[in-house]
């Protein structure tokens, strides 16, 4: 008996935390937080409105966000003039560390340090890179987890283009 009931709260922790572990509604509104980049620059909520919005999750010890970032970086290169905007968001500590990995990587998107304030307005899931494009409404179209083909990111990007304002 004491068997079962072990197995049976073993389950439902498991199910309790798998249930946790969803990706945020797509469709609803991000609430976004003020957000100090780490060039030193301060972007306020109101400033996301009205622009698609390309926010990538990820770490400096993770060798798949180094690649996807590096699609990352292509992409924002490619369609700032456009009008999209890209938001890094390491999960690193060391302000230091994030600010190397960019220059060795010569990547240029603007990058913010995440105390757990934007993670969790996309997503409750631990998976690094998470890719999280928000439309011009402010609104969350998905969250996508894992590294991306340098082509997936850049049509996920530019599908935030052509929606509509």
């Amino acid at each position: 008996m004491k068997r079962r009931d072990c197995l049976t709260a073993g389950a439902a922790l498991m199910l309790a935390r798998a249930a946790r572990a969803q990706p945020a509604s797509v469709g609803t509104e991000v609430s976004w937080p003020t957000v100090r980049l780490l060039d030193g620059g301060v972007v306020e909520p109101a400033a996301w409105r009205g622009h698609p919005v390309l926010v990538v999750f990820w770490a400096t010890y993770c060798p798949f966000c180094k690649r996807h970032n590096g699609h990352v970086d292509k992409a924002y290169r490619a369609l700032q003039a456009s009008g999209l905007r890209v938001l890094g968001v390491a999960l690193d500590t060391d302000e230091a560390l994030v600010r190397q990995y960019m220059t060795q990587n010569n990547y240029r998107f603007p990058v913010a340090l995440d105390g757990g304030q934007l993670r969790r307005q996309f997503t409750t899931r631990r998976v690094i890179p998470l890719t999280c494009p928000v439309d011009r409404q402010g609104r969350l179209v998905q969250a996508i987890p894992g590294e991306m083909f340098e082509e997936d990111v850049m049509d996920t990007a530019q599908s935030l283009l052509k929606r509509a304002a």
